[in-house]
């Protein structure tokens, strides 16, 4: 069985939306935090599977991010994020970084986008701090 390897600065654990990874560790501004992995799949495929773990690299290639090695699928939704994700199409990564100082314990969140916002939190209802209030 293949462990995960979860970055030291980083852990999985509780949060307001289910499980979402946290600070161990202080995290300054513009830091890389993490890469979203897992397998690259046609924009096709991707429509074919559906789900909840899927990221857009570019309009043809997307990245399926179901397995559980990719830690970084644990950062969850915010409105007002602490960390964005960076998309570079030439080495066909993504990256996620610190958009502020981020405290040891503090979970970290990203904006998932417009499309994601649509079709999977508005029907819902957003769960992140700055909407629970």
């Amino acid at each position: 069985m293949k462990k995960r390897r979860i970055p030291s600065q980083v852990r999985v654990g509780r949060s307001s939306a289910g499980l979402g990874l946290f600070a161990t560790q202080p995290i300054a501004k513009g830091d890389f935090v993490i890469e979203y992995t897992g397998e690259k799949i046609s924009s096709d495929e991707a429509d074919r599977r559906g789900g909840k773990y899927l990221f857009t690299l570019t309009k043809d290639v997307v990245i399926d991010g179901t397995g559980r090695e990719n830690t970084a699928r644990y950062i969850n939704h915010a409105c007002k994020p602490n960390c964005e994700a960076e998309v570079d199409e030439d080495d066909m990564k993504v990256r996620i970084y610190a958009r502020r100082n981020i405290a040891s314990g503090e979970e970290l969140t990203y904006h998932y986008g417009k499309e994601y916002w649509d079709d999977h939190i508005k029907p819902h209802g957003c769960r992140c701090a700055q909407c629970a209030r």
